[in-house]
């Protein structure tokens, strides 16, 4: 959540940004109108069939007379400029600064989720902003990119791509961070205008997925295959929740899974710690890091968040340090453009 004072240093009037690609009445893309007046909205697995003055799962999807609204299209509930590191992203344009902004709602339920008060919640304070805005507020931080984040981006499927094509236009690189349920045709659509993201694995269970989360497993592999055959930058977060996600077969699983897309594609392990509806104890930094020593077997790169570990990035061929990290402090000394300052080799990071 973010104050009107804390959105004032960011927002200038746009006068240069000439381009105008708000639409003035705003309806959905994905709604396919039913006999009764309700809808069947297409943007992602839940497939919700919306009655008249009702809204799906996410609760930012409705319908109005038989018609789908987006009626919280532009609507921003957080707004900073971070290190990309946070997002996290360590192989992209490491050691920037993102302008990243939030939204309201999300269409899963995670009970452990760590952003519940915008995601799980409509009924949120922020403010509305017009594409122009967002990117005038990147050029006036001097942001090379922004990040679509902190609650669920894609069901604002319509804004995102706004902003993304207004961005893009103005040279700034899109970054999105999704739990990567959303279904083909809209995934395409996004994935066209994104230059990196991070997606959220949160199990490797579809049963997991389907009873506790309220996702599908299979539409999240979906869409990380995706990424890699659109050329995205990709890196996977999971957050390890003792008694939902942790056991060693099921995150040996998860660790197969990613190598057989690529095993290059950074994996970040991440601490949990008890939020929202969920009281199981913090994950155990033990358990973490031998899980991710077990994960460097199969993948090239693995690193720990919420953790007291060493997150460099190392060098393949020489093993000198590419990229030194303490918390959020960034040495990138190790590169010279995208190369290992030691032995010239060329490192797989987008500088």
């Amino acid at each position: 959540m973010i104050s009107e004072s804390a959105f004032s240093q960011f927002i200038r009037p746009p006068l240069f940004i000439t381009e105008s690609l708000e639409r003035s009445s705003m309806e959905s893309g994905s709604a396919e109108q039913n006999s009764d007046e309700s809808i069947s909205c297409s943007l992602c697995p839940n497939n919700c069939v919306i009655k008249s003055g009702g809204f799906g799962i996410c609760g930012v999807r409705g319908n109005k007379g038989g018609k789908g609204i987006i009626p919280f299209y532009g609507f921003i509930t957080a707004l900073s400029v971070d290190p990309i590191e946070k997002k996290p992203l360590y192989h992209f344009k490491p050691n920037s600064q993102i302008l990243s902004l939030g939204f309201a709602g999300c269409n899963i339920h995670c009970p452990f989720c760590q952003n519940w008060h915008i995601s799980q919640n409509t009924d949120v304070p922020g403010k509305w902003m017009q594409s122009g805005e967002v990117i005038s507020a990147a050029l006036k931080k001097d942001s090379p990119s922004i990040a679509y984040t902190y609650s669920e981006p894609l069901i604002h499927t319509e804004y995102i791509l706004d902003c993304m094509t207004l961005a893009h236009k103005h040279g700034i690189a899109n970054v999105l961070v999704t739990n990567g349920c959303i279904n083909a045709n809209a995934a395409a659509a996004i994935l066209k205008l994104t230059d990196a993201a991070n997606v959220d694995l949160k199990s490797f269970s579809a049963e997991t997925y389907k009873k506790t989360l309220g996702g599908d497993l299979q539409t999240v592999i979906n869409f990380i295959k995706l990424c890699k055959k659109m050329n995205v930058h990709l890196e996977i977060t999971t957050l390890v929740v003792p008694e939902l996600n942790d056991s060693n077969g099921e995150l040996n699983a998860a660790a197969e899974f990613i190598a057989s897309v690529d095993k290059d594609i950074p994996w970040h392990l991440s601490a949990y710690h008890p939020d929202y509806r969920w009281n199981a104890p913090p994950t155990d930094q033990t358990f973490l890091a031998n899980t991710a020593k077990n994960a460097q077997k199969k993948l090239t790169y693995v690193y720990t968040g919420n953790s007291k570990f060493n997150n460099d990035t190392i060098c393949t061929i020489c093993g000198s340090a590419l990229i030194k990290r303490s918390g959020y402090n960034v040495d990138v000394s190790g590169l010279i453009n995208n190369c290992c300052a030691s032995c010239g080799k060329t490192a797989k990071i987008a500088v």
